[in-house]
């Protein structure tokens, strides 16, 4: 089944996203920091069920294909792109729909679960975090200067962006970020896990450098009845590493 890509305007902006498949179980995937669908979700994309899901990948605004706008990060970010998802959702006229969101997206996708638990059927999550530690601020920051990313990381999303946009908005990711650090004990969602009501599939790599695991246990302990699978050789991009594994596990979990 080929992959289909369109616009469209939702809260104002033109939103970027990829389908494919045909099954009457519509999932939309959420990309990390700077993802795109293209990016972040090849192998899903590729070979996650055709027959069982209908398969949507998103470019948040201001990344991907949905410039412009160019990317900023105000303080409730991720609550606008987690309306931003939502909406386009509907507007492509998906009653009910999962969540798998990585990274960035897997906050953004807390955030719309516990928002709209009328629409989202299950979630998944993985590399996402619902606080910023002073742990994570160093972590943050030693990312925050692009040269230093591998190459391998790095040259997609310069083919994509250009490097004078992908190293602003990294820059300006980390300090959004960081802002959040500063204020009430660097809450992003922490108040919003109890509200989640979908069955919640949590999986973390154990070698993820850039979320330390005591993230994906907190979420795990204040989303009532949810799983939490760890990958031992796990990484922060466990998906595309162990594409394989990976989607056997959520495809069992979103049957």
């Amino acid at each position: 089944t080929s992959v289909t890509s369109g616009k469209i305007q939702v809260n104002g902006v033109h939103l970027h996203y990829q389908q494919t498949g045909e099954g009457s179980h519509a999932v939309l995937l959420l990309p990390g920091m700077l993802g795109s669908g293209q990016t972040d979700f090849g192998p899903q994309l590729k070979s996650m069920n055709k027959q069982l899901f209908t398969i949507v990948a998103w470019d948040p605004r201001g990344y991907g294909k949905s410039i412009p706008p160019s990317r900023d990060f105000p303080p409730d970010f991720f609550e606008r792109d987690a309306k931003d998802a939502v909406d386009l959702m509907q507007a492509l006229k998906f009653k009910k729909f999962s969540l798998l969101g990585w990274s960035d997206g897997g906050i953004t996708a807390l955030i719309a679960a516990a928002r709209y638990p009328a629409l989202i059927h299950k979630l998944v999550i993985w590399g996402a975090n619902a606080s910023v530690t002073q742990e994570d601020v160093r972590i943050y920051n030693a990312i925050r200067d692009v040269s230093n990313w591998s190459d391998k990381v790095k040259k997609p999303l310069e083919e994509l962006y250009g490097h004078e946009y992908f190293a602003k908005t990294c820059e300006a990711w980390v300090d959004g970020i960081c802002h959040l650090a500063e204020k009430s004990d660097g809450n992003i969602c922490q108040e919003l896990l109890p509200d989640i009501k979908c069955p919640t599939f949590i999986i973390h790599g154990v070698k993820d450098p850039l979320v330390p695991q005591p993230h994906a246990e907190y979420i795990h302990k204040h989303i009532k009845g949810s799983r939490l699978l760890l990958m031992p050789e796990g990484k922060h991009n466990l998906h595309l590493r162990f594409a394989e594994d990976f989607n056997r596990e959520v495809e069992n979990f979103l049957r």
